[in-house]
């Protein structure tokens, strides 16, 4: 991967989730995820708020996704912002995608942000989501 120009805060929580992701375990998400942060899913219109919901969502898909493995990012001139393009599989079915992520000055995330192609992915994992999660998640839909 290449050395992004991140802010210190936003690079040192940002090699905390690829240390995560590589160990497919998120137990320690809380501790670089603001409590007031937002999760924007590709199956979902709406945003989920909370810092539960965020670690919720991230925690049950890194179970659903198969062989992930992110492949190039980029970052905002401030060092807040990156942008991570990632491959995946949902069952038989392969995926791409890219997730936003937005750290506060403190390294915290305060949004992230998923979106996916092609569709028929996204629907195997809007069902493998919903199956899991269907009575969870909406509870941290804002109105």
């Amino acid at each position: 991967m290449t050395t992004l120009n991140l802010h210190p805060a936003a690079a040192a929580s940002l090699a905390r989730w690829h240390d995560m992701v590589a160990r497919a375990d998120v137990s320690d998400l809380r501790a670089i995820v603001h409590p007031d942060a937002t999760f924007r899913s590709p199956v979902a219109f709406k945003a989920y708020h909370s810092a539960d919901a965020l670690i919720l969502a991230l925690g049950t898909v890194i179970t659903v996704f198969q062989d992930f493995a992110y492949h190039r990012e980029a970052a905002t001139a401030d060092g807040l912002n990156v942008v991570l393009e990632f491959s995946a599989r949902v069952g038989d079915r392969g995926v791409k995608g890219i997730d936003f992520i937005r750290f506060d000055e403190d390294g915290l995330i305060t949004d992230f942000e998923v979106m996916m192609r092609p569709m028929n992915g996204v629907q195997a994992l809007a069902v493998e989501m919903g199956a899991r999660l269907g009575t969870l998640l909406p509870a941290f839909k804002a109105s």
